[in-house]
């Protein structure tokens, strides 16, 4: 693993395209699941106190189109995680102490427990007590957060590395502290704010399928119940997602500062650093020249300071500082931290060299050597200091228009509960605008959701694991051909899957549930 230095360029990029399409046709389906089913579960609980029929016949019209998500997004999972073995062989040497661990743990606790009881979810109505049912629904939608949690603390120790030890002879990472990678801040933080994003999907998909049958006059009754869970589930969920959004941007800015730099296009750091709310990047700006970063923005000065330190008056890191160096904030030039890595390295293949001769003296020192310079052991792959610099452009814009459209969706799930508790959605005279925005805002909720992942994982670049492993020394060494052809049948087979879940769910949509609801159970 260590000395793919002179990897095949186009190797990494088809590599990389390949996993961020199967990673991103997998987030389509995934964040509904993660809060459908929980208002899903909120819905039965409704028809298990009440004995209502209809909140049985509303609970199996939004489990049916679960379902069809659900079966869908399995099959891209799948191939996500196969993807770790056939084109990033090098990572997963690197990193399988560790991230192995947690995805073991999901697929023996996480996905045996979702597994289990979403049988009985489906096929169990009339053949278990309405409270084992119920019961069985909770814990079908707790396994699926489960799996979602275990997935995330791996992709958060990928982005800030604890509770671990390499190990030279192996040139792997062993883990040390099971609590410290389960509990590091960046992974709680990703995993709430990443599932709190999931909840606030599927509320907007519950509350733009109803918005659907009110524009055609259709199963008011089920519109508005399903209005008034979703709204409520959804407006919690998004200040939950603002909350943890902030946590996020805190550990961000502590572990991964050139990120944080890349979201706020700050090139120049500073104290008092301006929070921009709009802007327009300068196209011809890069870290070595003059340019002024934007052409247009709207800045709050100090702001930014003040959200990541509690203190207007601190220092942010820019993107010029992390490239040059700046030495009255312990910022160390990136050549010279790539100077450390590449001594790193050698000292590594010296130190093997030495343990091959047994010559324990020579390896000792060299050792020692390795492991002053470890913690720049990744930058020992980079050619220049700014190949540390992620697209700032792409960052820049999707963190911003995600925060603008999460702004939107407050005002969405405020409106349409406040007339749905108040009896008046149906009553409207100018409801048809209204349902028509709240069908556009289902793909608005998709959009903002991969968004989020572009700038988590965009935003890290050039790194597959912070500061230790370079995207181009994490990829197998195979034929960048191979990769090409199958990113293509992937892109073929992911967009039939979305063609037929979208033909499915709106058949279904368009059907809507049964006429009635009989039954006991």
């Amino acid at each position: 693993m260590m000395t793919l230095l002179n990897i095949d360029p186009s190797l990494v990029d088809w590599s990389r395209a390949q996993f961020a399409l199967t990673a991103m046709y997998h987030w389509i389906f995934v964040p509904i699941t993660l809060g459908i089913l929980f208002i899903i579960a909120i819905m039965e609980t409704r028809y298990v106190k009440t004995g209502d029929l209809e909140w049985k016949r509303i609970t199996k019209f939004w489990m049916k189109l679960f379902g069809v998500n659900f079966a869908i997004g399995v099959a891209t999972g799948i191939i996500l995680e196969f993807e770790f073995g056939t084109n990033w062989s090098n990572y997963s040497w690197f990193v399988g102490d560790i991230f192995g661990a947690p995805l073991a743990i999901e697929g023996i606790m996480a996905f045996f427990l979702e597994s289990t009881f979403i049988a009985i979810m489906f096929f169990g109505w009339n053949k278990v007590s309405k409270k084992m049912h119920l019961t069985a629904t909770w814990l079908t939608a707790l396994g699926a957060n489960l799996s979602a949690l275990w997935i995330l603390v791996a992709n958060g120790w990928m982005q800030y590395p604890v509770g671990m030890a390499f190990n030279p002879e192996t040139a792997r990472n062993e883990m040390l502290n099971f609590w410290d990678v389960f509990l590091s801040p960046v992974a709680v933080n990703k995993f709430l704010h990443t599932i709190t994003s999931g909840y606030v999907v599927a509320a907007i998909f519950v509350i733009g399928v109803s918005s659907y049958f009110l524009l055609r006059k259709r199963e008011v009754l089920l519109a508005k119940r399903s209005i008034i869970i979703s709204g409520v589930f959804g407006l919690m969920a998004i200040f939950a997602v603002i909350f943890t959004g902030h946590g996020s941007a805190v550990q961000v800015a502590q572990k991964q500062p050139m990120k944080l730099a890349a979201m706020e296009g700050l090139y120049k750091g500073g104290e008092s650093a301006e929070l921009i709310g709009i802007g327009i990047l300068n196209p011809k700006k890069d870290v070595n020249n003059q340019e002024k970063p934007f052409l247009f923005k709207i800045g709050f000065k100090g702001v930014l300071s003040y959200l990541i330190n509690f203190d207007k008056n601190s220092f942010v890191a820019g993107v010029e500082d992390l490239v040059h160096g700046n030495p009255e904030f312990g910022i160390l030039p990136a050549q010279e931290r790539i100077n450390r890595g590449k001594l790193a390295i050698h000292s590594l293949k010296e130190y093997k060299k030495a343990l091959k001769h047994e010559d324990k003296t020579s390896a000792n020192m060299h050792l020692k050597t390795f492991e002053k310079n470890f913690e720049h052991l990744g930058y020992g792959y980079l050619e220049k200091p700014e190949d540390i610099v992620p697209n700032v452009s792409l960052v820049f814009y999707s963190f911003h228009i995600m925060v603008i459209f999460g702004t939107f969706f407050v005002l969405v799930f405020a409106v349409f509960l406040w007339l749905s508790m108040t009896n008046k959605i149906d009553k409207l005279k100018w409801g048809k605008p209204l349902f028509i925005l709240g069908i556009i805002t289902i793909p608005m909720s998709f959009i903002s959701s991969e968004l989020g992942w572009v700038v988590a994982e965009v935003g890290r670049q050039p790194w597959v694991v912070q500061d230790l492993l370079t995207v181009s020394a994490g990829v197998t060494d195979i034929s960048s051909a191979s990769v090409q052809t199958t990113f293509w049948i992937f892109a073929f087979i992911f967009t039939a899957l979305l063609i037929a879940e979208v033909s499915i769910m709106t058949r279904m949509i368009k059907t809507g549930p049964k006429t009635k609801e009989g039954g006991n159970k």
